[in-house]
């Protein structure tokens, strides 16, 4: 494909959004959501495993680290999360969205292979800043290019039922450490090392297709390439026509006009998160930063809540911890769609809130000693199969309701905000609050707390959200560089994109 881009001050007028909107579910739109999907079943092999295998590289046999070498390794894990999603998140707004899910996915197989590797604590603490810088920027190319590639009808089903999946790969790493952490198949030093193995496998097999994906059509038309992007829609349009159906000529009146313009400097970044959509930014990092603290506080510290309360021993953890992750797998694949017929705003502050109420029944009645390890388990199942689709949701909100030209700056910055806030200070403070066991009590404090804080996310939803449901992204948020069509453009002719068929 010839790549040309007009100069800056030039206007163009396209039909691509309107084009991509009105397409029906296509195989095309199931390898989107498998191919850039994969990332969160990354992640959550990745904490899963990495959690697990925590008291092994304790073992002389090992890696002999101490205790506190453990928790700092985690912590730096979060910190490459952070770092990877502010830089490649401004690289994917500049470069494109295709070039950057390829180099995230390709940094994150690095850092992970290179970790199984390891022979001393520096070794091992570098390579996990690098799986994590990958992983921390696979989230803001990916979510960008889903959102901007699924049809406007399905796309708070497919990103919520995308993020969940995080819950798969949590099974999986609990499953393979079920496996390579038994001494009785695998020595000390080599099950620990395979484990980490499993998601660059994983990661290895999905490169292919990924590398089949398109650039997003609107990235390139927002950059001045509205030739490929017109070429792009095209291809993608004669794929579900080949499979039969019809699709009906989009009228260029009802395309949009863009006037292309330089990239997006910082000062111009803050002017529009912090001015133009405080209100969209207040909303997003409420939402990001509370589900943070909440899923930190807990999954971090679920193990401790066992053993140190109900006397669950370490290899028994696995068991109880599969019924917890299909209830968070489950609850936005079947609770998703409602986001898209009910509406975001009312969906949103229903999961918050009701999770958020749930959490500190729960949290009482386990203070008053009225539950055990299964009944324990089977509320946080109800909790977060709720909390789940509440989560997803923040993450669709901060990915939908800023402009294309700065989407996914707006998703790594409040991606980096709440892995900061809720990501390192949530297990330390729940941790601390669990001690040695002695003061249930004082943990339901923690629980009340979550639970505060997600009726909060809840209520702010309700005050501030935005009816994203089966809008365009460009209605939902119009670009930048949008032009009012009403009126001739200043500084340049109209320039006219390919007209649909």
């Amino acid at each position: 494909m010839t790549t040309y881009q007009e100069t800056p001050g030039t206007v163009v007028r396209s039909t691509v959004p309107q084009r991509l909107d009105r397409l029906p579910w296509s195989r095309f739109h199931w390898k989107v959501v498998i191919a850039l999907g994969i990332t969160w079943v990354l992640d959550g092999i990745e904490i899963t495993i990495a959690g697990s295998i925590a008291d092994r590289l304790r073992d002389g046999a090992t890696l002999g680290l101490s205790s506190s070498q453990v928790g700092l390794t985690a912590s730096i894990y979060l910190l490459g999360e952070v770092v990877g999603a502010l830089v490649f998140g401004r690289l994917a707004d500049r470069l494109g969205r295709r070039k950057l899910f390829i180099v995230t996915l390709a940094v994150y197989l690095l850092g992970n292979g290179l970790t199984a590797l390891s022979m001393d604590f520096t070794f091992f603490a570098v390579t996990r800043f690098i799986a994590g810088a990958g992983i921390g920027g696979e989230y803001a190319a990916l979510n960008s290019a889903i959102d901007e590639l699924i049809p406007s009808r399905h796309r708070g089903h497919a990103d919520l039922a995308v993020n969940g999946t995080y819950w798969l790969g949590a099974i999986i790493g609990a499953a393979a450490n079920l496996a390579f952490l038994n001494p009785a198949l695998f020595g000390p030093d080599l099950g620990w090392r395979l484990g980490l193995l499993v998601g660059p496998v994983i990661g290895v097999l999905i490169w292919g297709l990924r590398r089949t994906l398109p650039e997003s059509p609107r990235w390139l038309l927002t950059h001045g390439r509205t030739a490929e992007a017109e070429q792009t829609v095209g291809e993608i349009e004669r794929q579900v026509e080949a499979a039969g159906t019809k699709l009906t000529a989009v009228p260029e009146s009802e395309g949009i006009a863009l006037r292309q313009r330089p990239p997006i400097g910082y000062r111009e970044l803050a002017r529009v998160l912090f001015r133009e959509h405080r209100n969209r930014s207040i909303l997003g990092f409420v939402l990001m930063v509370t589900q943070s603290f909440l899923y930190n506080a807990i999954f971090f510290t679920y193990a401790l809540i066992l053993a140190e309360f109900y006397g669950v021993k370490d290899g028994a953890v696995a068991y109880f911890l599969f019924p917890f992750a299909v209830g968070n797998l489950l609850g936005p694949l079947l609770l998703g769609g409602l986001f898209d017929t009910l509406g975001r705003r009312r969906m949103i502050a229903a999961t918050y809130c009701t999770s958020g109420v749930l959490l500190f029944v729960t949290g009482w009645l386990f203070a008053e000693g009225m539950l055990n390890a299964v009944t324990q388990t089977v509320l946080w199942c109800v909790i977060f199969f709720i909390a789940s689709a509440a989560a997803s949701s923040a993450y669709l909100t901060v990915s939908e309701v800023f402009p294309v030209e700065i989407r996914a700056q707006a998703i790594s910055f409040f991606f980096a905000l709440s892995t900061l806030f809720g990501g390192v200070v949530a297990p330390w403070l729940f941790a601390t609050l669990i001690g040695d066991g002695s003061s249930p009590w004082r943990v339901f404090g923690g629980y009340a707390v979550g639970a505060v804080l997600m009726v909060a996310g809840g209520l702010t939803a309700l005050r501030w959200g935005v009816d994203a449901e089966r809008r365009p992204l460009e209605q939902v948020a119009a670009p930048l560089s949008a032009v009012d069509e009403g009126q001739h453009p200043t500084g340049g002719e109209w320039t006219k994109g390919q007209v649909a068929r």
